[in-house]
């Protein structure tokens, strides 16, 4: 089974412009083929506001940014109803969230009210408006971006609101070979703010992805398959290390992404490997580590590899 050429053309895309971020790329597109919102993390400078914008428009998507701070509004994000004297009637004045892909920059930056707006957007596909439901469009996707150094004024999602997000994805440098390469195309006159991104050429449609996510649910999943990602979600709930395991949702968001990592890399079945690619991003944000394994200094991502080191893998 071979993965629609428009994925595979976007996937290149990508790659071409930002250099040295193939993985997070690929799981960028594990979680548009699984329609899931998605947490960026990462320092300043990493390119991850360039990377969404660029994915937009190679899939000739409608984008939206709110640069989110302190004073913004859940009318800022939703939209409002605006009396005009003229007509004496109300009219609706839509806010960013209506569009394709969202850029919801600085999340962590920005009052619970107004994150609660965003987070009803994305778990209800709609937004309600002085009693009327407004439906968001078919792909409607979240990017939220944080920074991982700065807590000074910031409002942490909470674990409820935090497991609405399919994936928190980690932006990290690239490597000295890539950062090289960048330096090469700098001298050779490409710098980010040059780039045209209106004028980039589009490789795929948001009909094509459409038609790609109902793909993604056709690949089989064996019951070996099932029973094995059980063992991960109860190890995960019983890991000692762990104040809180896997939820319910995440155990269906697990079987979802595993199906479209399998999808991407060509094959219409899930392997053990699959269900391993996906645990990282997938389980990140959702696991708790208890205080004693913090002052320990454990990362969430040593535990979520301890977990996948301890069950066993089906033959």
């Amino acid at each position: 089974m071979n993965n629609h050429p428009a994925l595979t053309r976007l996937e290149q895309g990508l790659n071409r412009i930002i250099v040295g971020q193939s993985t997070l790329i690929q799981q960028i597109l594990i979680a548009l083929l699984a329609g899931g919102h998605i947490i960026l993390e990462g320092v300043p400078g990493t390119g991850k506001t360039l990377l969404v914008k660029v994915l937009a428009q190679l899939i000739q998507a409608d984008f939206r940014r709110i640069q989110l701070t302190p004073d913004v509004l859940p009318s800022d994000i939703t939209g409002t109803n605006i009396f005009d004297l003229n007509s004496r009637n109300f009219t609706l004045k839509k806010g960013p969230v209506f569009t394709e892909v969202l850029l919801a920059d600085e999340i962590n930056r920005t009052p619970p009210k107004t994150q609660a707006a965003l987070l009803e957007a994305m778990e209800e596909m709609q937004v309600t408006l002085d009693g009327e439901s407004l439906p968001l469009p078919e792909l409607f996707w979240v990017i939220a971006t944080q920074n991982p150094l700065e807590f000074e004024g910031t409002y942490p999602l909470p674990e409820a609101q935090l497991d609405r997000f399919l994936f928190k994805l980690v932006v990290d440098y690239p490597d000295q070979a890539a950062e090289k390469q960048m330096l090469l195309n700098r001298q050779a006159g490409f710098t980010a703010r040059r780039l045209d991104i209106a004028r980039l050429k589009s490789v795929a449609t948001v009909g094509e992805i459409l038609e790609a996510r109902q793909a993604v649910k056709e690949v089989k999943v064996s019951e070996a398959i099932v029973d094995y990602l059980l063992a991960l979600v109860k190890a995960s709930r019983q890991h000692p290390d762990l104040a809180l395991g896997a939820s319910p949702r995440a155990t269906g968001a697990w079987l979802q992404t595993s199906q479209a990592a399998a999808w991407l890399s060509g094959r219409d079945f899930v392997t053990p490997d699959d269900v391993k690619a996906v645990a990282a991003p997938l389980l990140r944000h959702r696991l708790i580590l208890k205080p004693e394994a913090m002052l320990d200094n454990l990362h969430i991502d040593a535990a979520i590899a301890s977990i996948i080191n301890k069950v066993s893998v089906p033959r």
